[in-house]
């Protein structure tokens, strides 16, 4: 078993909201695909990072599933595929071992 995490961007680059059409399309997309998910969006935690010397920082929603087996090609694919949607020039798109308890 394995946790999935999508961290996804609550404004591009300029500055402005992305859609709600955008999240509802990812929610959609991953609960027809492995049956529902966990979406941590009241509150958008912020990521914080240094590029080329410099501050970066976003704030983000976490959506998460479990799945059984990790298809790593299929989530590459999905993870370009959000990039695009997101104008961004990377996702994070993270996995964890997991157990049911």
């Amino acid at each position: 078993m394995h946790l999935v995490q999508l961290l996804l961007p609550v404004f591009d680059n300029a500055g402005a909201p992305f859609p709600a059409s955008h999240y509802a399309s990812v929610r959609a997309e991953l609960t027809d695909r492995f049956g529902g998910l966990t979406a941590y969006t009241r509150a958008p935690a912020e990521g914080v990072w240094t590029e080329s010397g410099r501050s970066a920082r976003d704030d983000i929603v976490v959506y998460e599933v479990m799945v059984e087996r990790l298809d790593r090609t299929w989530w590459a694919e999905f993870r370009s595929l959000l990039e695009r949607r997101f104008a961004q020039d990377q996702l994070v798109v993270r996995a964890h071992p997991a157990e049911r308890l």
